[in-house]
């Protein structure tokens, strides 16, 4: 006859209590989504910034005049704003201004085609955090936008996202699964970024598409299906326990079994 271990009630409330305490602090990281405001009346510019900073990870709002920049940073809740300095309707100095008057803290770079140093002073004296001078290059900027998010209170709690023994490094773009290195696109490191964030959740095909495509979702195309298949390829294949899972008819959910 088969004898089973009996476990204490203190010993296996502690075990509870200690997957809790995990679960909970994933669940914190998963509601923290950086949120990037972008004022830019340049359609080409605008449009290559967003999508540089959507296939970075970051969840983006293009807005293309000063008056509309304004009404935005002041009404929603932004990790960064990134202003031009010449823009219709209000200008770069008046948004940034505004945003200060209302008290808020929220991070601003600036862009301008203008290399003066007094156009520099002058930002940095309304509040301005940093100061990047067109034309630049787009690793330079996000660099410069990881500084600033890196800076702030709400960035803290954001750099790592795990899941049983995967591990993400928002700030380093770096993945680990059971200490082994894995490297992504940046696609992928934006889905899975997705998946850990919204982890014990089924995210349904049109969430991943518009949050990590920035496209309505095609039922036509199975650009997501190929994705997941590659990231699963990478972070699960050749480790145990499988983290990511198909619910049929419903999407995709990453589940970490230590707290099921």
């Amino acid at each position: 006859m088969t004898v089973c271990k009996s476990v204490p009630i203190s010993e296996l409330t502690a075990r509870l209590h200690s997957c809790y305490l995990a679960c909970a602090d994933a669940q914190a990281a998963q509601n923290v989504v950086m949120k990037i405001l972008i004022v830019e009346d340049e359609p080409k510019t605008g449009d290559y910034l967003k999508q540089g900073l959507v296939e970075s990870g970051f969840v983006v709002d293009l807005i293309r005049n000063g008056t509309d920049g304004l009404h935005h940073a002041l009404t929603e809740d932004y990790d960064l704003a990134i202003l031009d300095v010449m823009l219709p309707g209000l200008d770069g100095w008046a948004i940034l201004a505004g945003i200060r008057k209302a008290g808020k803290d929220t991070p601003v770079l600036f862009l301008s085609a203008r290399d003066h140093v007094d156009d520099r002073v002058k930002g940095l004296e309304l509040g301005a955090d940093d100061y990047l001078v067109k034309p630049f290059a787009f690793s330079e900027l996000l660099a410069r936008v990881r500084t600033l998010l890196r800076r702030g209170s709400k960035a803290s709690t954001a750099e790592f996202l795990r899941a049983a023994d995967l591990e993400i490094d928002l700030m380093r773009r770096r993945v680990t699964r059971a200490g082994k290195r894995v490297d992504l696109t940046a696609k992928e490191f934006a889905l899975l970024e997705l998946l850990l964030r919204r982890q014990g959740e089924v995210l349904p095909r049109s969430l991943i598409a518009s949050h990590v495509w920035d496209m309505n979702f095609d039922s036509d195309t199975n650009v997501i299906e190929v994705a997941m298949r590659r990231l699963r390829a990478k972070v699960d294949d050749e480790f145990e326990p499988k983290l990511i899972r198909t619910v049929r008819g419903m999407g995709y959910v990453l589940e970490n079994p230590n707290c099921a």
